[in-house]
C-alpha cells in the first residue's frame, strides 16, 4: 500500500467516523431533551443538509 492510498483510505474512514459521531451527538441531544419526532427531525434536517454540501 502506497502512502497516497493509505492517506485516501484514512481520510475516508476518519471523516466517515466523524460524520457518524456527529449524528450520534444530534440523536443524543434529541433524546435527552425529549424532542419527540418532530423535534428530532428539526435537529437532523440542518445536519443532513450540511452533509449534502460535502
Amino acid at each position: 500500500m502506497s502512502v497516497e492510498q493509505f492517506e485516501q483510505l484514512s481520510m475516508v474512514l476518519l471523516i466517515g467516523g466523524l460524520i457518524l459521531f456527529m449524528g450520534f451527538i444530534v440523536w443524543d441531544l434529541a433524546k435527552r431533551s425529549n424532542a419527540g419526532r418532530f423535534g428530532t427531525a428539526v435537529l437532523f434536517l440542518p445536519w443532513a443538509s450540511g452533509l449534502s454540501d460535502s
